[in-house]
């Protein structure tokens, strides 16, 4: 078995035994796209317009909050992963909330859809996962044309965050690899127009809050899932802290030092 192959079953693994832990009750799909702790999916729905009737791949579907969000915005949405168990709890979520959602276990490097099918590919969180730039391309060929590509990964570049992912060694996998912010690059050689912002710097006060005053160990409990579980517990002090971001944010070298990057791109 190839390296390649190995990192390939290393990942499913992974996010197979992720997947039984999961508690649906937990997730609420609308925090998950519009609370304050979600600022990377606000960005991507302010540029994406209405949602009705279009097709939508959800890529790295993962439990399914985001398919699930978008058929309660009457899209027609393909819930994909790599693990069957995520795929079979992304089905589970939509008939917990009452809506219907294709299912279907791919290679986000090998997408199994003809060129040309989607008005929207949705994928947060899978890019750092695989080859990236193979995996852009696939999107980019299954988009039709002046369909949008919704992404959003970590970036590597913050020595704050880079000291939490070696910490939190139980709760990533062992080859995900956080992104440069000149990966935006890649985008602008495939995509006719893009548009990208990135998120977290001063709010990432939040993660030291769970790590040196709460005490929430960080491999028992995710901090990208608990700020979305306690968006509400969060939001004042996440509200505060953003203002400040959107000035740091002005200096290009303060960007780089983000945790997230998302990127809209139209084909």
């Amino acid at each position: 078995m190839s390296s390649f192959h190995k990192k390939l079953k290393r990942e499913k693994v992974f996010h197979e035994r992720w997947a039984s832990t999961i508690d649906l009750a937990k997730i609420d799909v609308d925090a998950a796209f519009e609370g304050s702790t979600s600022p990377e999916n606000r960005f991507i729905l302010s540029n994406l317009g209405d949602l009705s009737g279009k097709y939508i791949l959800d890529l790295g579907c993962g439990a399914g909050e985001s398919s699930v969000y978008f058929a309660r915005k009457r899209a027609r949405c393909v819930a994909c992963d790599y693990s069957t168990s995520m795929v079979e709890k992304a089905k589970l979520l939509a008939e917990q909330y009452g809506v219907n959602i294709k299912n279907r276990v791919v290679n986000a490097m090998e997408l199994d859809f003809n060129n040309n099918t989607f008005d929207i590919v949705y994928a947060s969180n899978i890019l750092h996962h695989v080859d990236a730039k193979k995996c852009l391309h696939e999107i980019h060929r299954v988009l039709k044309p002046g369909g949008k590509a919704c992404t959003w990964d970590p970036l590597r570049h913050n020595p704050l965050i880079n000291i939490y992912r070696r910490i939190a060694r139980q709760v990533r996998t062992k080859d995900e690899q956080a992104l440069s912010i000149f990966f935006v690059n890649e985008f602008k050689t495939l995509f006719s127009r893009v548009k990208y912002d990135t998120f977290w710097i001063a709010t990432l006060w939040i993660f030291l809050r769970f790590f040196l005053i709460e005490r929430v160990n960080p491999n028992k409990e995710r901090y990208w899932k608990k700020i979305i579980y306690e968006e509400v517990r969060l939001r004042r002090t996440y509200y505060r802290l953003e203002k400040l971001d959107y000035y740091l944010k002005k200096f290009p070298l303060m960007k780089c030092l983000s945790w997230n990057l998302a990127v809209v791109a139209e084909k």
